[in-house]
């Protein structure tokens, strides 16, 4: 198979980035893939807001999948006659089934179902002809062009006290995770951020007794970063700044990392005073694991007997894409800043066929590269050189 376009990762980026291809630069669905190893598109983005017992996205309704960011919301019809619980205040962050829903048309709209090649990118070689992908299948694809769209979902970040392989420990971000208690547990949620805040209020709702730990108290922040990094406001600085380095240092300071919004500050501030939840504001000195029960001991002395620990510890820092990028960087001797992420050219090009967004992209876009609204920014950027191809 020889194609124009290969997206690797059939998540939030690689969909929008194939509609966006489509729909505005002309490029013809039987000359592009997505390559992605779950059973459908967005598989790791459903589970993972699954999980956590999301209800309305953090970031505002036009930002999503479709080319049209105000196709959200012409969706749901006009504010008067719109079904109660579909938008969320501040800056109407939709509700995660109505989003989800809403990604299914444009799926179905440009067809990506069809284009959607089940298979893992195990090697990816570059030539004077192209790009060769190869698959978990056997298969090798070849494409004038590729996309690595790869999020950092299959990486997340285990504590060094944590051990891997109990049953009664899980990370909810792992890709393999089924460790959500079926009947009611005592279970600790380890994690000061979104997510952590997320779990601990659904195992409250589904009749779990709960404690949440955090080393930190509760950050509130409306977005994951200042909205000031969508526009010129702080992005004029970022790009006029040359240095990688200097570059990552921006992105780590603009990060509000381990931060909620005010609604699930709310909600958690409600729980905690009324004993629903129990905060401990303290790290962990440790875990042992028992036949019958787990004992974590805090930094505070405290010692919890739980039956289960989650952690909401979010993903590891390092570049992601593991193998496969480890050998492309090698082979076609990328280039890379020190931290290991791709030092990309403004049309988001590692090499003239090579292609990033996401996290792979964030020395480019910015503290948003990873988000929605990052998606958005890269197939700007993406059709824009496919235009001139």
């Amino acid at each position: 198979m020889t194609l124009d376009w290969l997206i690797v990762g059939g998540g939030i980026h690689g969909v929008h980035i194939a509609a966006r291809l489509i729909d505005e630069a002309d490029v013809d669905p039987g000359r592009l893939r997505i390559v992605d190893p779950g059973e459908r598109l967005l598989e790791r983005w459903r589970m993972c807001t699954e999980t956590t017992g999301m209800t309305h996205l953090r970031s505002p309704s036009v930002h999503n999948i479709d080319p049209n960011p105000w196709s959200l919301l012409r969706s749901a019809g006009k504010r008067k006659n719109r079904k109660k619980g579909l938008f969320a205040a501040p800056y109407d962050r939709p509700n995660l089934m109505f989003f989800n829903e809403h990604c299914d048309k444009v799926i179905k709209a440009f067809g990506l179902n069809k284009l959607h090649i089940r298979a893992r990118a195990t090697t990816c070689r570059v030539d004077c002809d192209g790009v060769s992908v190869g698959l978990s299948t056997g298969t090798d694809i070849s494409t004038a062009n590729v996309v690595l769209a790869i999020g950092a979902g299959e990486q997340p970040k285990w504590p060094d006290w944590a051990p891997q392989g109990d049953s009664r420990v899980h990370h909810v971000f792992d890709p393999s995770f089924d460790g959500w208690p079926s009947s009611p547990e005592t279970v600790v949620v380890v994690g000061g951020g979104i997510s952590a805040g997320q779990v601990a209020l659904r195992l409250l709702d589904e009749g779990h007794e709960v404690h949440l730990v955090s080393r930190h108290a509760l950050r509130e922040h409306q977005f994951d970063s200042e909205p000031g990094w969508l526009g010129p406001r702080y992005m004029d600085v970022f790009e006029k700044e040359k240095d990688a380095d200097q570059r990552r240092v921006m992105i780590t300071d603009a990060r509000h990392t381990g931060s909620v919004p005010p609604d699930v500050r709310h909600a958690l501030d409600r729980a905690i005073h009324h004993g629903q939840v129990h905060w401990h504001e303290c790290a962990v000195d440790g875990l042992e694991v028992h036949d019958a029960d787990l004992q974590l001991r805090l930094t505070s002395g405290t010692v919890l007997e739980v039956q289960r620990v989650l952690m909401a510890t979010g993903f590891a820092g390092h570049r992601p894409g593991g193998a496969l990028i480890d050998q492309l960087v090698e082979s076609a001797a990328l280039p890379c800043a020190s931290c290991g992420y791709p030092i990309v050219d403004k049309a988001l090009r590692w090499h003239p066929r090579v292609y990033v967004s996401g996290p792979l992209a964030e020395l480019e876009l910015g503290p948003t590269s990873r988000n929605i609204s990052g998606a958005r920014r890269a197939a700007e950027r993406l059709v824009a050189a496919a235009r001139i191809q």
